[in-house]
């Protein structure tokens, strides 16, 4: 493990975001909603265009920098809406390997993005694309047994600057162009469903981060009116459903979301979505050692992924501490995976990626926290 900074990445219906600053940030706006505050100010409609420029393409933190408008519209911009700015507290990682970044937020909370390389083993041959897996909460409501992300419970939804934020600061801090996004880090993404859409409208848009569509994966655990809700969305975004069990018995185990929409709900609004979007999703799936394992569960899975058309991408357990789940041996992930694989079903088993830094969503939030709690204390 290298630390390359150290001062700087139950269940419930969908929460509600608490506000923590009235202050609404610029980077929360569409172009368009920009543009009507903008005439509201008696300003033309191309400003908007200006300050988006400077938002995403130069990468300002404040008005003031925003030179080509003047200098008394940069005062009042100033008065009416916020920078929202992520704190890197900590780094784990290095460049040419998974990089976790650690980030306070401007209330206190901390929250993790984790920066991923393309490799053969990953995508099925050889690219330079760099991933990265953001957050969407701070904590998270839905319980998954197996988690870190909902250990010490949920705080509150993101907003859509700090999503998008989460892009711009690790692009800055690894000098990498992140072309690929899945929304896979702290929280459930369809819980904070407004604030995940806006901010993937902005990172999609030319104006904008200027990331296409068909490169952003959103999981959910299995919220299964969300996956009806995100079906009737033009954007054409991807879906990946974090399954983890191929059977009610195991993910009422693992997964306490599975008691509100069981297995039948999950898969009929799956497919509701790919009936609407035409689009093939994926099942992500963590194999835990003689938890969800084993040749039955397979079997199930190959039913399901058929039904589909699905692709399944297999993820070895990142364990973590406090929790009793490991990893299944080598010789038993390649069986499972060579059951799907026999079954004509697509399926990928994930190379190692940052077991070594405990990539795993929440835990370097959650070491963290107890170690100031420790400070403290002392």
């Amino acid at each position: 493990m290298v630390d390359v900074r150290l001062i700087c990445c139950g269940f419930a219906d969908p929460v509600t975001s608490i506000v923590t600053n009235a202050v609404l940030d610029i980077k929360s706006l569409q172009l368009e909603a920009l543009g009507e505050k903008l005439r509201e100010l008696g300003e033309p409609g191309y400003r908007s265009r200006q300050i988006a420029d400077w938002l995403y393409k130069k990468r300002v933190e404040s008005f003031e920098e925003m030179t080509d408008l003047p200098h008394e519209l940069r005062g009042r911009l100033a008065n009416l809406f916020g920078f929202d700015r992520l704190a890197v507290v900590r780094v784990l990682g290095s460049r040419d390997t998974t990089r976790k970044f650690l980030f306070r937020l401007g209330d206190g909370n901390l929250i993790e993005s984790v920066l991923i390389p393309a490799s053969p083993a990953l995508y099925g041959q050889k690219s330079d694309r760099r991933t990265i897996c953001i957050s969407t909460q701070v904590g998270c409501a839905y319980g998954c047994k197996f988690c870190a992300s909902g250990l010490e419970g949920f705080s509150r939804n993101l907003r859509a600057s700090e999503i998008i934020d989460q892009i711009i600061v690790v692009e800055r801090e690894s000098s990498d162009k992140i072309d690929n996004i899945v929304f896979m880090g702290m929280g459930e993404p369809l819980a904070n469903f407004d604030n995940v859409l806006r901010a993937t409208r902005i990172i999609n848009a030319p104006w904008g981060l200027g990331i296409g569509a068909r490169r952003i994966t959103v999981s959910t655990s299995g919220l299964a009116p969300q996956i009806r809700k995100l079906a009737d969305e033009p954007l054409q975004i991807r879906l990946a459903v974090s399954l983890h069990g191929a059977t009610d018995k195991v993910r009422d185990q693992i997964m306490p979301i599975n008691r509100r929409y069981n297995l039948d709900t999950l898969l009929s609004a799956c497919d509701y979505y790919v009936a609407h979007r035409k689009q093939r999703l994926t099942f992500e799936y963590i194999l835990i050692e003689g938890v969800n394992d084993s040749d039955e569960q397979a079997v199930a899975l190959v039913k399901h992924a058929r039904r589909l058309t699905a692709k399944v991408n297999l993820i070895p357990y990142n364990t973590v501490e406090g929790l009793p789940w490991s990893r299944p041996l080598r010789n038993r992930q390649e069986m499972f995976l060579s059951i799907l694989r026999a079954e004509g079903i697509a399926a990928t088993l994930r190379r190692e990626k940052g077991h070594d830094i405990d990539a795993a969503c929440g835990q370097l939030r959650l070491q963290t926290n107890r170690e100031e709690r420790r400070q403290i204390s002392a």
